[in-house]
């Protein structure tokens, strides 16, 4: 029998911690039933794995579409703790009513959740009507979590970039601290975890839309309370970032999604007090998903314990006609030569699948022929359909081998109806960009937002994550 009995852990800073078993969260119960069976899918067709609900949203302001939750970003600290954060209540004028976590201390076995506060007016007194993109990363030598937002509608119409940060327990959060305010979009947070000369600084950036969308870095050297000014680079690059990531060098990799639609990055040798000119990693080619849906092809990367990146994207140029992306794969061991991209063989070119969205995560145990790689996707069964007929899909794909072979692919949920989806200027929202996180040794971990058809005036969207710990990474023999 269902146990829906909340359990209070504490109360932080007006953050509601709750402990999660490997049960459903019920709508806006957090629940603690190990061992009972999760309540997703509900019909056999939705999903191929198991899954957990660990959060809902629970905002009810008048100007937001509720009942949502998207746009998660996931990442890990240490050993075994894994955290991840998610926007709530996204609204058609864009931003959301507030923003979510759910940290887990046992490879997703059971989860913790809570929302910020601070940000909006929703929630804990914030200055701002909305938030948006979200990104987080782990601070060692501080032991301390920082998520970084995007809030929206401050005075004038304006935007900031905030850094929120926590321990690892996420039970008491300081902040949000302010980096930037103007008209700015897409921003990102990394920290060097290395011995370095540099491994005391944390490293944020995004870019400044009303400046065509040209990029700017800011360096902390106190785990992300204080932030030093805006940098640029010399080509003043421009586009869109992805989250870095730092060698053990401590050379900082920035890949983009250029304006133009290349791939690009640009490094910093010097602990964030320069930034090198952009490089070319490839001329992507894109396919446009059916249906107005929201989504970008920008990158994803993530580095193997012996300094080699590798980073992910949506691409056409394997299909004739640009008709449908699959997922490529790229490498460099020092931002500046990229080997040529890669198919990820999800299916074949002759498909009628269209995939976007991917998240690469890699074991930070294992490197080089060795390295376990998980890349999380979205995708439509059919590229032609129309934006009521396109069926949404998340997926996994894993290899054993550094990207030689891969398994064959997951279903792990769908089909979802865009209409099930809140609604932006943008089109119908799941997240810009999915995330994938692999502990040492571990199955990979991702939160996605899954939606079911709408009740009650209210849409049925909220975050799951795999049930028992996560994803298994299982090889193959299927070559790109």
């Amino acid at each position: 029998m269902l146990n829906t009995a909340a359990h209070r852990l504490r109360e932080g800073n007006g953050v509601h911690m709750r402990l999660l078993g490997r049960s459903v969260l019920v709508i806006a119960l957090l629940v603690a039933a190990a061992g009972t069976a999760p309540l997703w899918p509900p019909t056999p067709g939705h999903a191929a794995v198991a899954l957990t609900q660990v959060s809902s949203d629970p905002f009810t302001n008048v100007d937001g579409q509720h009942g949502n939750q998207v746009g998660p970003d996931i990442a890990a600290g240490g050993s075994l703790s894994v955290f991840g954060a998610f926007q709530a209540g996204r609204s058609v004028n864009g931003g959301s009513a507030g923003v979510g976590f759910a940290r887990t201390p046992d490879h997703g076995a059971h989860w913790y959740t809570g929302f910020l506060d601070g940000i909006t007016v929703y929630k804990g007194g914030g200055a701002y009507t909305g938030v948006s993109d979200v990104a987080l990363s782990f601070r060692l030598n501080y032991n301390r979590w920082l998520v970084s937002t995007l809030a929206t509608g401050g005075p004038g119409g304006s935007s900031a970039v905030l850094t929120s940060v926590t321990w690892t327990d996420g039970l008491v959060w300081k902040g949000p601290y302010t980096v930037a305010t103007g008209q700015l979009t897409k921003n990102w947070v990394v920290c060097d975890n290395w011995v370095s000369s540099f491994g005391n600084r944390c490293y944020t950036g995004y870019s400044v839309s009303n400046a065509g969308n040209a990029m700017r870095m800011h360096i902390s050297l106190d785990g992300g309370v204080t932030w030093g000014p805006a940098r640029a680079t010399p080509d003043n690059a421009s586009g869109l970032a992805a989250r870095p990531v730092i060698l053990r060098s401590g050379t900082v990799i920035v890949p983009y999604l250029a304006n133009n639609g290349q791939i690009r990055s640009f490094r910093s040798t010097d602990g964030g007090v320069t930034w090198s000119s952009s490089t070319l990693v490839a001329t992507a080619s894109h396919h446009t998903p059916a249906g107005g849906l929201r989504t970008t092809s920008m990158p994803s990367m993530q580095l193997d314990n012996n300094g080699n990146a590798f980073a992910v994207w949506s691409d056409c140029r394997f299909r004739s006609g640009c008709v449908a992306n699959d997922i490529v794969i790229s490498k460099t061991r020092d931002g500046l030569t990229w080997t040529a991209p890669r198919r990820v063989p999800i299916t074949s070119t002759g498909s009628s699948a269209d995939h976007f969205a991917p998240g690469i995560g890699i074991d930070p145990a294992t490197w080089d022929a060795e390295a376990r790689i998980g890349v999380t996707y979205a995708y439509y069964p059919n590229t032609n359909c129309t934006q009521s007929t396109c069926q949404l899909y998340y997926g996994f794909i894993s290899s054993t081998n550094g990207g030689a072979s891969w398994s064959a692919p997951t279903r792990v949920a769908g089909p979802m109806s865009l209409s099930w989806l809140p609604q932006t200027s943008r089109g119908a929202m799941f997240a810009d960009a999915l995330t994938t996180v692999i502990p040492p040794n571990g199955n990979a971990l991702v939160l996605l937002p899954i939606a079911s058809a709408p009740s009650g005036g209210r849409l049925n969207q909220a975050m799951y994550a795999p049930s028992g710990g996560g994803l298994p990474l299982t090889g193959g023999t299927v070559r790109g």
